[in-house]
């Protein structure tokens, strides 16, 4: 499957209209460290699946801190436009919901990489959560 993707400057200007519309600290506070998820993003070889590229795209922009405030919004809203760019336009009201939580429990070391792929994977093919994973999120951010 070919894949799109959107560059560092659209990724910024999401991040700076984001933070113009709902408020934060403006700024880029290490540009390395977006730079780098969007260009390791793009190697098949590490992530040939959209739901491996989601969740190593979602969990670094949250994780890695590149903006000096909304990291947590800018990884879901970079998320949900990435989806769109490759066809999961149908799916991405459904993302934005569950991510809202989901991106808080990410930065504060709640849920994982993995528990956070497994959560995508839900969102983007299933109607709800299992019983099981949604035991799993709960016994990880209890």
């Amino acid at each position: 499957m070919c894949f799109f993707y959107f560059d560092i400057d659209h990724a910024v200007g999401i991040h700076d209209w984001i933070i113009e519309n709902s408020g934060g600290r403006e700024g880029v506070l290490n540009i390395g460290n977006l730079e780098s998820p969007l260009c390791h993003v793009q190697n098949d070889e590490y992530y040939p699946q959209i739901e491996d590229k989601l969740t190593f795209l979602v969990y670094s922009i949250n994780k890695n801190h590149a903006f000096e405030d909304g990291n947590k919004r800018s990884s879901i809203a970079l998320g949900a436009y990435f989806l769109q760019l490759n066809g999961y336009g149908y799916v991405v009201s459904r993302f934005v919901r569950n991510m809202e939580n989901i991106a808080v429990w990410v930065a504060d070391n709640k849920v994982g990489r993995e528990l956070l792929q497994e959560l995508l994977v839900s969102i983007l093919y299933e109607d709800d959560f299992s019983e099981t994973l949604k035991l799993k999120l709960i016994m990880a951010i209890h």
